[in-house]
């Protein structure tokens, strides 16, 4: 089994827990893979073994036959966005604040040998389809969401106002600082946190929530996972919004422009070696941000 350690390696605490990870994996027969731009670091730093196997990132995505990512969530759904493509599964090491991406915190990582013994099993989750269309309808780019899709403003929060769409149907007109378009998976990150519902990963939807709008009748909105919404930008007062998809990539959004969003055919696979499910995930996660 050929299997990648992705990790930000500039980090200290980072790479101190790639090589936890590295020792424990070394353990069984396996390749470990290490991304090429890592290996003069290490070699410096004393951190590099003799089992690493460095290979170019586009590579390591190609041959990998899992992906170890050690992060915090932003981590984990870079990896799993990229894995996607190949349906490469992807094991997330917990190493940032909530966490609920990932599977293993740094102290259980001696479970990993389940995935040597077959003690695990693999959860398909939902991702986006995200175009940009110009003012002709036509599609300009597009790419594959994982969390979610938010137009806003960018950096400054002012309100904008938006038209959002099904399936050509005029569904409601906000005046917000912004609208997020989520999977179930991103329902529990910035969808959350503008009061937008919670939606176990197994429910096939997706969930449309307007930040903090300028309405008491804007609500949250849950439409079924064969939908296909279309957000317009109607903002009279700004020359361009943002298009942001999953905190990563950035699109500037032109007066009426429209951003169209659908269910991809894509999936990430993530990988599960213990019992918890989505709601005693969510109940330990929440009291940890209490504590």
């Amino acid at each position: 089994m050929k299997i990648a350690l992705l990790t930000n390696f500039n980090i200290h605490e980072k790479a101190n827990g790639a090589l936890a990870v590295a020792e424990e994996l070394a353990k069984e027969d396996c390749e470990i893979l290490i991304a090429a731009f890592n290996k003069e670091k290490l070699e410096r730093a004393g951190k590099s073994r003799e089992y690493f196997h460095y290979l170019p990132l586009e590579s390591i995505y190609a041959e990998a036959d899992l992906l170890i990512a050690l992060g915090g969530d932003g981590t984990i759904l870079d990896v799993a966005r990229r894995a996607a493509h190949k349906g490469t599964p992807v094991l997330g090491v917990n190493l940032g604040h909530l966490g609920f991406m990932a599977e293993l915190e740094l102290s259980e990582i001696d479970r990993l040998h389940r995935l040597f013994t077959g003690e695990y099993e693999l959860e398909y989750r939902s991702m986006l389809r995200v175009e940009l269309h110009n003012t002709a309808g036509e599609m300009k780019s597009f790419c594959y969401a994982l969390n979610d899709a938010v137009i806003s403003n960018g950096s400054v929060s002012r309100l904008v106002d938006l038209e959002l769409s099904e399936g050509g149907e005029l569904i409601s007109s906000y005046r917000a600082d912004g609208v997020i378009v989520a999977t179930p998976t991103g329902s529990t990150a910035y969808s959350m946190s503008a009061g937008g519902s919670l939606v176990d990963p197994r429910v096939p939807c997706i969930c449309v929530t307007p930040i903090c709008p300028h309405s008491f009748i804007a609500r949250p909105l849950i439409f079924p996972d064969d939908a296909k919404l279309e957000i317009k930008n109607v903002c009279a007062r700004e020359k361009n919004l943002f298009l942001t998809v999953d905190g990563r990539m950035n699109f500037e959004l032109y007066r009426n422009q429209t951003v169209v969003i659908s269910k991809s055919s894509l999936k990430a696979a993530l990988v599960r070696l213990k019992k918890s499910g989505f709601y005693q995930k969510l109940r330990q996660k929440m009291n940890d941000t209490q504590s």
